[in-house]
């Protein structure tokens, strides 16, 4: 068993070697422990899951270009882990993915992996845990990606900010998995806080004394784990703000008083640049937005983040922009800014409906090789709550995809094709009343370098005349949004697709009783989840799983494999050698 370790870890040094010497470009490293530790993230003592014992986990800064190098330990005593950098595309290493059972095994406690991976384009990215519901526990951080060396960014800037947005439970995460497994189904509630880089106050407000609510002010010195992060500017200057959202659940609404907000950056893709007052962000997407300090710099001013989609039962998180020389105590002159009701849907389209391509962005094919419809419902089976794919819920394989489709390993998950579409009698408004659902892991194979069309379509949950936002976020690509429409998607809507200059993002919203249509090109040999990001629908069942070109793959590093049905097929090999 020792020299099958030694063999493992030979193997894949030697591979990291040959990525190293073939690329030739500048190796970022990081060595990482991955633990719980007690934190006040909301002024409350908890236990956060964190890195190096920080919450949130350190920032990666990278230029576009650069290999990162993640050495990652699982100090965790009973749980597995993987780390997902969310919005990186992975050309070449789709076993650093870090989805467990897709890309590769869990990382056992005491183990450690090496991620090692090319950023190769520019933007602003997050990273989180994507095994269980560890997000939820507070395994993110931020990944910004500059530009090259020799190239600079379309627009101007003074200064920026990375703000990366969560919300935050006061109840364990194996408290909230238990209860969503539960038959009756057992829902934690809101989160009791939103928080600004792993900020936030709770049951008190900073800016109790512009309202009439039984909220006490805020009493914070400023060194408290649970301070607000203070953005510092000077006048008459231009700022970036990076905004990414690793929320479990909640749609959030930003709002910065007085200032408007220049959107050039949509999930590390350029967009044409559009002004707005505030603006929507789901779990997944990141955007960057302009802002110009010209206002009395005598005043401080309120950035505020509400909830949206979902009827709000967690006050606003809030964060002071503070003009120089003014004391970052001042508290503005005015009340924050106002979150949009959180069921004004016309608002989040209307600001959705504004993203477009830059100039020079790649357009999409002209026509698709295949199309699939995924029909998001959410379904009982055998009395338990779950959320369905075409009336599939997503349970996923012990061995990776990745391993098993690589070496032929037929019975390491359903060979059967998951369904493509829905009936065409399915009235999405009025669906079947409590429908029954099947569990299944089987997968969209594609074709490598085909044109891949999927329409995402919306319908009523189990609730009477409830339908909810979710966010789509599609691994290993991004997409082009062909366009968003109401109702059941059908052939008329075929001529409202835009192939103009529809945005490329790697995470899609679909609206209430709605459709959104996404066109990807298959051209990155490996197995990506495509899946709602709001961590209790995922947990619940709500996702797919495309694979394409995996044969062309060369070598996928052992320690990838090391479980299931290829672990064992490793042991057998290094036995007989």
């Amino acid at each position: 068993m020792a020299t099958s370790r030694r063999l493992i870890i030979l193997s894949v040094l030697v591979c990291l070697l040959l990525v190293e010497a073939s690329e030739g470009s500048k190796a970022r490293h990081y060595k990482w422990d991955v633990e719980y530790f007690f934190w006040s993230p909301d002024c409350v003592e908890n236990v956060v899951m964190g890195i190096n014992g920080q919450f949130p986990g350190p920032t990666i800064r990278a230029k576009a270009g650069d290999m990162v190098v993640v050495e990652l330990t699982n100090k965790l005593h009973t749980e597995g882990v993987v780390i997902h950098w969310h919005g990186i595309r992975q050309f070449g290493t789709p076993w650093a993915d870090g989805t467990a059972s897709i890309s590769q095994c869990a990382i056992n406690p005491g183990e450690t992996f090496i991620y090692r991976f090319k950023v190769d384009k520019a933007g602003t990215y997050f990273y989180h845990g994507h095994f269980g519901m560890q997000r939820s526990a507070g395994l993110y951080g931020s990944l910004i990606v500059d530009v090259e060396d020799g190239k600079k960014e379309p627009f101007h800037y003074d200064g920026e900010f990375d703000l990366l947005l969560s919300d935050w439970w006061h109840q364990s995460v194996h408290h909230q998995e238990v209860g969503l497994s539960s038959k009756p189904f057992r829902w934690i509630g809101e989160p009791q806080t939103l928080l600004i880089n792993g900020r936030g106050q709770y049951n008190c407000s900073l800016a109790a004394h512009y309202s009439n609510s039984s909220s006490s002010q805020c009493r914070l010195r400023g060194r408290e784990q649970c301070a607000p992060p203070i953005l510092h500017v000077l006048p008459n200057k231009i700022y970036r703000l990076r905004i990414a959202s690793t929320t479990a659940l909640a749609s959030l609404n930003l709002a910065i008083g007085n200032h408007k907000m220049v959107v050039v950056e949509a999930d590390g893709n350029y967009v044409q640049p559009f002004a707005v007052d505030d603006l929507d962000i789901y779990s997944g997407e990141s955007y960057s937005v302009l802002i110009t300090t010209n206002q009395d710099p005598s005043n401080n001013y309120w950035l505020s983040v509400g909830v949206r989609g979902r009827e709000p039962k967690t006050q606003q998180g809030l964060t002071i922009l503070n003009y120089h020389p003014n004391s970052a105590s001042k508290l503005p002159a005015s009340s924050p800014p106002v979150t949009p009701l959180w069921n004004d849907y016309n608002h989040s389209k209307s600001f959705t409906n504004k993203i477009f391509a830059s100039m020079g962005s790649p357009k999409p094919p002209r026509n698709y090789d295949r199309r699939i419809t995924l029909l998001n419902t959410q379904n009982k089976l055998n009395g338990y709550t779950k959320w369905a794919i075409n009336n599939v819920s997503l349970t996923l394989p012990p061995t990776p995809y990745l391993g098993s489709i690589k070496n032929g390993l037929r019975n390491a998950f359903n060979q059967e094709n998951p369904p493509e579409s829905f009936s065409n009698d399915y009235d999405v408004m009025k669906p079947p009343v409590n429908p029954n659902t099947t569990t299944g892991n089987g997968v969209y194979m594609l074709g490598m370098n085909t044109t891949v069309d999927v329409i995402l379509q919306n319908a009523n949950a189990l609730s009477a005349n409830v339908s909810e936002i979710h966010p789509w976020h599609l691994h290993g690509h991004d997409f082009w949004i062909l366009g968003y429409g109401e109702g059941k998607f059908s052939t008329k809507d075929e001529k409202k697709l835009n192939l103009k200059n529809p945005p490329l993002r790697n995470t899609a919203v679909i609206f209430p009783y709605g459709w959104t249509a996404l066109r990807f090109v298959a051209d990155n040999p490996g197995a990506w989840a495509f899946h709602c990001h709001i961590e209790p629908h995922l947990h619940m069942g709500m996702g797919v799983v495309f694979a394409e070109g995996i044969q062309h793959l060369n070598r996928i590093p052992l320690e990838a494999l090391a479980c299931g049905l290829t672990g064992k097929m490793l042991m057998t090999t290094n036995n007989h050698n």
